[in-house]
């Protein structure tokens, strides 16, 4: 039910209620300490093989290299861009970089939610608590502590939502609605999960002029435009990467494993990821209690669901869109009703069930991004020595910051894993290579295997197949020592070998 709960007319206000506002200088030191932990977590995060696409995008797009065009990428489009500048001053870092970059973006997310509550007439105490269980949700520290593209379109959604509330329940200035339409279309053009959200705002507009659907829509401009521009220069690869393999490749994938992709699964899967962390709770702190113009927030909340709901199978950070939206709505519930104990002491458990599987993740004592980096360095020391200078065949493209990369293998695991999504005309085309055509791959000077496996959350068979191919066609294998990875040097390499890393 609907009911009218006291509304603040600022956040000044809002504070007074609990003591005098936090002041400009303890909040930008809470947000440095958020940000040293958000930052030192990223680098005890073990490595992942999700990471492989997004940092090899970053680095073929610093070399000027056309997403789409040039090689496969299997998002929408805006992260390499953004990413490019740090992938070019980063270097043989440039892993690490993204890693603290996406950590960086997640304190922002997390400082974004706490500001849009004070905004909506939340006390400075129930937007803290909010804030704080949100920074404790799994979903958001898996997101922001690896090199994926899950913590750039969270941050711009949670950066939209000050303007939003202020929308909400003032009348939208111009400033404001170009810059939740600058925001929300970012991050659709950076993850296409993102383009729900974004739409259901949209749509929200139009039911209010003074809501200014049109600067609304003037923001999102710049954005449709490279997405527009992209598409019309690789209208293949776009449509592939962005539609086609998102929606079939899970499916092929897991079709040996139906279970994974049943409804049954996914509602498991669902309540899971939401229950490793507050977001549960917050769901149900937060259900039929809300004033009138908090029905943008619950839309949110429900858009970043379906979008979550719409892939199989489902994954933590699937559910990043909605969380937050409902953190907002969890602190401006919470102002109006506060929690019992009862009701506390539950949140700390949720909390600790949040904070469970990152400790776990970075109890090893060890720090996973020095090994990496470690072994990335071994691996150039070996390729030097053998005087191999052409782009490196591999699934684990992270590892080769400061080395040429072979474009086929651009989408590192992801797209070799798949068997018949493409034809091999397709495959040619759109610069891909599979495991089932891979006669196609040809003669590369160089062949890395060892990054792929169980221990990277990927697959040893897929990374077998590489090796076996490169034993098959006369390869010298030369171990990395110390690591885990083999070089398999074609016996034509030599000194003078050119990179073909270009358009």
């Amino acid at each position: 039910m609907e009911h009218t709960a006291p509304q603040p007319c600022s956040p000044a206000k809002a504070g007074a209620q609990t003591g005098h506002p936090p002041s400009r200088v303890n909040m930008l030191l809470a947000f440095a300490a958020l940000a040293m932990i958000l930052m030192t977590l990223a680098l005890l995060r073990p490595v992942d093989h999700d990471e492989s696409q997004y940092v090899a995008a970053a680095i073929l797009t610093a070399q000027g290299l056309l997403p789409y065009k040039d090689f496969a990428y299997l998002q929408t489009p805006l992260q390499p861009y953004l990413f490019a500048p740090i992938a070019a001053l980063g270097g043989t870092w440039t892993w690490p970089a993204l890693r603290i970059t996406n950590a960086l973006l997640g304190a922002a997310t997390i400082a974004a939610v706490h500001h849009a509550a004070r905004i909506g007439g939340a006390s400075t105490r129930a937007a803290t608590f909010a804030a704080a269980l949100f920074a404790t949700s799994d979903i958001l520290l898996f997101s922001i502590g690896t090199a994926r593209n899950d913590a750039f379109p969270a941050a711009c959604l949670a950066l939209a939502l000050p303007a939003i509330v202020r929308t909400a329940r003032d009348q939208a200035s111009r400033r404001d609605a170009i810059l939740i339409g600058a925001l929300l279309a970012a991050a659709a053009t950076a993850k296409i999960s993102y383009a729900l959200p974004a739409l259901t705002y949209g749509i929200w507009t139009l039911f209010r002029a003074d809501r200014r659907p049109w600067w609304t829509l003037l923001g999102t401009l710049p954005f449709v435009a490279l997405t527009t521009a992209l598409l019309i220069q690789a209208p293949e690869g776009f449509l592939f990467g962005v539609i086609s393999f998102p929606g079939q490749a899970p499916t092929e994938w897991y079709q040996a494993h139906p279970w994974k992709l049943s409804n049954t699964a996914k509602i498991i899967d669902i309540l899971k990821f939401l229950a490793l962390g507050p977001a549960l709770l917050a769901i149900v702190a937060t259900a039929g209690k809300r004033d009138r113009w908090h029905r943008i927030l619950d839309l949110l909340i429900l858009a970043g669901l379906i979008a979550a709901l719409a892939p199989v199978p489902t994954w933590r950070q699937y559910l990043l869109p909605m969380l937050p939206a409902l953190f907002v709505r969890l602190a401006l519930v919470w102002h109006a009703h506060p929690p019992g104990k009862a009701m506390r002491i539950a949140a700390v458990a949720f909390a600790c069930a949040g904070l469970a599987p990152t400790v776990e993740a970075v109890a090893s004592g060890r720090i996973p991004m020095l090994d990496a980096m470690r072994d990335a360095a071994v691996v150039r020391e070996i390729l030097d020595r053998e005087h191999v200078t052409g782009p490196v065949a591999t699934l684990s493209p992270q590892f080769l910051p400061g080395r040429a990369i072979d474009p086929r293998f651009a989408t590192g695991p992801f797209y070799f894993r798949s068997t018949a999504l493409l034809n091999a005309d397709q495959e040619r085309q759109l610069r891909l290579v599979s495991h089932a055509r891979i006669a196609l791959l040809g003669q590369p000077p160089v062949i890395l295997t060892g990054g792929e496996g169980a221990w990277s959350s990927g697959d040893d068979r897929i990374d077998a197949a590489l090796a076996t191919y490169a034993i098959r066609e006369g390869y010298r294998a030369v171990p990395v020592p110390d690591t885990r990875f083999t070089l398999y040097v074609a016996r034509h390499a030599s000194p003078r070998s050119a990179p073909h890393n270009s358009p």
